[in-house]
């Protein structure tokens, strides 16, 4: 779906403004086909930042249903959802905020025997899931079929991104290299905004081919002392994941 019509450049007519992005890249992004796995905090914030840039086909991912729990930060759901699917409750508030976006919602638990068939067909994967082990499955579909993978995780007032590219950058498995025992973390609503905007962020400038990436490198954000550090971030030579590949 090109950008032709009139109702297209009033719409996104402050993007396609921006040096670079311009009308191309706008193009790029109704192409596009992302997934987003998990539809809290930091899949809220990423799914309405996308879906109002214009991006072409969001495919979200989730099996539970909205709890009173979830209020405090996972803004596509409110208080006349609690017991609805996540996924019934996002699509409606992102088809609302932009009708032109097509929404595939999948109500489904990612295991290791359907990952690989959730994911067919997108472009790139967005982590915003809560946990390492489906991160850990996210990351094999990445490696595997040679597509991006943007990982963003919150706890508390911290956070942290990064963004993969198989094949140039160290895989998730490279930087966490066993899983941890599942707690129920804590977190403020703001935290995962913040991650949510800046995972977002990439993956706008991943479609449209601009700008400097957070490639190789883990951004940690710390919100009780509003700093951000960067940490450069190395491929582990004995990786069970991404070892086979070859780095240019």
């Amino acid at each position: 779906m090109n950008v032709t019509s009139e109702y297209d450049f009033l719409r996104y007519e402050k993007q396609i403004l921006i040096d670079d992005f311009g009308e191309d890249g706008q193009k790029s992004l109704k192409k596009a086909k992302v997934i987003i796995a998990g539809l809290g905090g930091l899949g809220s914030s990423v799914s309405i930042y996308l879906a109002a840039a214009g991006t072409g086909t969001i495919r979200l991912i989730d099996h539970d249903q909205v709890t009173p729990g979830n209020l405090n930060r996972q803004i596509l759901h409110w208080d006349k959802d609690i017991g609805r699917n996540k996924t019934d409750s996002a699509k409606e508030k992102l088809v609302s905020l932009n009708p032109e976006v097509k929404i595939e919602d999948i109500n489904e638990l990612i295991t290791e025997n359907n990952v690989f068939k959730l994911t067919d067909g997108c472009d790139l994967i967005i982590d915003a899931v809560d946990n390492l082990n489906t991160r850990y499955l996210l990351n094999k579909v990445a490696v595997k079929r040679n597509i991006p993978l943007f990982h963003g995780a919150v706890r508390g007032f911290e956070g942290r991104v990064t963004t993969i590219i198989p094949g140039k950058t160290p895989c998730l498995k490279c930087l966490y290299r066993q899983a941890q025992t599942p707690e129920i973390s804590p977190v403020i609503g703001v935290t995962p905004a913040i991650i949510g905007i800046i995972q977002a962020t990439e993956v706008i400038k991943y479609i449209a081919g601009i700008g400097k990436l957070l490639t190789n490198r883990l951004l940690i954000y710390d919100g009780l002392s509003m700093e951000f550090m960067e940490i450069k971030v190395k491929r582990h030579p004995d990786c069970d994941e991404c070892q086979h590949l070859t780095y240019g």
